[in-house]
């Protein structure tokens, strides 16, 4: 889908990639961070929210289909080697960097400013898969996904449960605006709802867009609509900052070299997996497992495990529980 800086469509997509960098100080968005609080603390709020983001992304898809506004349905990949392979470094990557690439997001935004390395590492990682390494282009799947081909009743109930969702959390504040917005709309759980629902509108107005799939596509020298993806990044980093302030969390970090390396080597490792998979993280969850295709919730599961056990072996070692990120 041609991406024009300047139409009403970009304007749409702007606002929403902004607000979900704004959401993103707030959600539950670290997959690191979810797992870490699933086996430090026997706490899943942060994947199930996660999950939850991931079913209205898809409830949201299929409302579009009623409306015809799904111009092309996001491509899905065949599961083999490679994805798991893909997986084990993009987990790998995200546990040396502290953060995913969501988490990474948060982090720079609450002023860690060693976290600008991640994106260059990814890019770096990306650039380094196809410039060294003959490695093998993705297969993508022929059938098309079997949520986008459930009847016309599925979509009609998701609106009706999205519809008595909203009104509860309305009537639970007693109809007060202020309490709506403050503490329900931008509660942890909600928040990543709100990513999923701003990922969904600027993918039905820009395409499949995600930023690390921008900086892989330019790894790749794709090099279409590169202007207009950069500035959808700057609004991502934006809301962030944006985010960050509000919320009290931007506090200038200085910078070390140490957490420099230590992001940009992250940020490689989490590149090179996601050629190979192929998709990050927020790819995964928002596009890949809403859509059901298998590739990308093995891809995902492999991720969550790789992460466990890095963790897990860490504690054992050092005894060492290592800044996690919490958003």
């Amino acid at each position: 889908m041609d991406i024009v800086i300047g139409d009403l469509a970009f304007v749409v997509a702007a606002l929403s990639v902004g607000t979900m960098g704004f959401a993103i100080q707030r959600g539950a968005t670290c997959t690191v961070a979810a797992v870490d609080e699933l086996i430090a603390r026997r706490g899943a709020k942060q994947l199930v929210a996660l999950l939850e983001a991931s079913v209205w992304v898809a409830g949201g898809l299929l409302i579009a289909r009623e409306f015809g506004w799904v111009a092309q349905t996001p491509t899905g990949y065949l599961l083999n080697g490679w994805t798991v392979t893909g997986a084990f470094l993009l987990g790998l990557g995200a546990f040396v960097n502290r953060a995913c690439v969501f988490g990474a997001i948060a982090r720079f935004g609450s002023g860690d400013w060693a976290y600008i390395a991640t994106p260059v590492g990814f890019f770096l990682g990306c650039l380094g898969v196809t410039q060294i390494f003959a490695m093998p282009s993705s297969q993508a799947v022929a059938e098309g996904s079997i949520i986008l081909a459930l009847p016309a009743a599925a979509a009609w109930a998701i609106a009706v449960l999205l519809l008595l969702r909203v009104t509860a959390a309305i009537v639970s504040h007693r109809f007060v605006p202020r309490e709506v917005l403050i503490r329900h709309l931008w509660s942890p759980h909600t928040a990543t709802t709100v990513i999923g629902i701003t990922f969904l509108i600027t993918l039905l107005l820009a395409g499949a867009w995600a930023y690390t799939d921008a900086l892989a596509d330019l790894a790749r020298g794709m090099a279409h609509g590169v202007t207009a993806r950069a500035l959808l990044l700057l609004c991502l980093l934006t809301g962030s900052l944006i985010g960050g302030w509000t919320a009290g969390l931007l506090r200038c970090t200085r910078i070390r070299t140490a957490s420099l390396l230590r992001c940009l080597a992250g940020g490689m490792l989490m590149g090179l997996g996601s050629l190979l998979i192929p998709g990050g993280n927020d790819g995964l969850i928002l596009v890949g497992m809403p859509l059901l295709w298998p590739y990308a919730w093995v891809a995902l599961a492999t991720m969550c495990v790789t992460i466990a056990c890095a963790l897990s072996l860490q504690r054992r070692l050092f005894n060492d529980a290592s800044k996690i990120t919490t958003r």
